[in-house]
């Protein structure tokens, strides 16, 4: 039952381990797509406008007129599955100077739902840059609540970066277009400039592979190999650990993985509850962000969103969580250590 004081949920808004070190110059466009190219200036520039920061290109650069116009107070990008929104996103964080904060939109209603709203306002006020990974907008409730947060920080100055949700894999559907995202934030969305990034789209493919379900005996041998090898490995039940979620709030779940080095699940089955499974979806996305291996036996965890749930409104959320559950599973083979 993890305890994070209003400070430490705030301090926890950092990019991810993947993207930690993440910048302008180790983006690599694809030249078949020169909209990639045109993004990483424009971020560029955007990153160099907020207090003071450094974007590879000198200070004096900063001075110079632009030929676009104004810089807008705020910029989303848009485009489709792996075409490096997330990377640009962190690059701009990075090369921000002054108070800066970056989570998925999720991460972000958690800390108001876990603070309250004028708590949250009070301590992300002064900071100099939000940066916003997957906006949603399947929760209305949740997408006016961060409209008006943003407008409220944005009025003080706050300047703020944004991607959409597009998931991985989505199996053709459209994506999370610009117009929707400009329209649902109704008075913000003149303080956005729009950034399409073009390029592969995984999006129109099945989703690929299945994740790895490991018998019961074999997943003994697994997890004792791991413990064996000096890592720290979490092992619960399923049922038990999403019963456990419910009573720990999801801006905390980052604390339950602290430290761990391997998750092993017993006994996984299906969900048809929309609250459990919206609750594991968040929980794996923590788990994710920090690269930690699953190991579980069972159902096999890309199926356990049943009763119909995938194909209602959370789809895109449950779909980039079975994408993320079968790479958790697949990275814990390859990095078994018992070979």
């Amino acid at each position: 039952m993890p305890t994070m004081t209003a400070e430490q949920m705030v301090q926890a808004l950092v990019p991810p381990p993947q993207f930690a070190t993440a910048s302008f110059d180790n983006y690599r466009p694809d030249e078949s797509y020169p909209s990639q190219a045109e993004a990483v200036e424009i971020c560029r520039g955007f990153a160099s406008t907020i207090g003071g920061a450094q974007t590879g290109r000198g200070f004096f650069s900063r001075l110079r007129p632009r030929k676009d116009g104004p810089v807008k107070a705020g910029v989303y990008l848009d485009g489709g599955f792996g075409v490096g929104k997330t990377h640009l996103l962190a690059a701009t964080w990075h090369a921000a100077r002054g108070r800066k904060y970056f989570g998925t939109f999720i991460e972000y209603t958690s800390l108001v739902g876990a603070l309250g709203y004028q708590n949250a306002v009070k301590a992300l006020t002064g900071t100099k840059l939000i940066a916003i990974d997957e906006f949603e907008l399947d929760d209305p409730g949740d997408t006016m609540v961060m409209s008006k947060l943003l407008g409220e920080l944005v009025d003080t100055g706050t300047r703020v970066a944004a991607t959409s949700n597009t998931p991985p894999n989505a199996l053709g559907e459209g994506r999370f277009a610009a117009q929707d995202f400009l329209r649902e934030i109704t008075k913000l969305a003149d303080v956005f400039r729009t950034v399409r990034i073009d390029g592969v789209d995984y999006r129109r493919r099945a989703v690929e592979g299945r994740a790895t379900v490991t018998a019961p005996d074999e997943l003994e041998r697994l997890a004792a190999a791991r413990v064996a090898a000096g890592q720290s490995v979490a092992r619960d039940g399923f049922r038990d650990l999403i019963d456990h979620l419910a009573k720990v709030h999801p801006s905390r779940y980052v604390k339950l993985i602290e430290g761990i080095d391997a998750l092993v699940i017993d006994d996984v089955s299906e969900l048809t509850d929309q609250s459990e499974a919206l609750r594991f979806v968040a929980f794996i996305d923590r788990v994710y962000d920090a690269q930690i291996p699953i190991i579980a036996s069972g159902e096999s965890l890309d199926g356990i969103f049943g009763g119909g749930m995938i194909d209602g409104g959370y789809r895109k959320k449950y779909l980039r969580s079975v994408s993320r559950l079968i790479a958790s599973t697949g990275a814990a083979a390859d990095s078994n250590p018992a070979g």
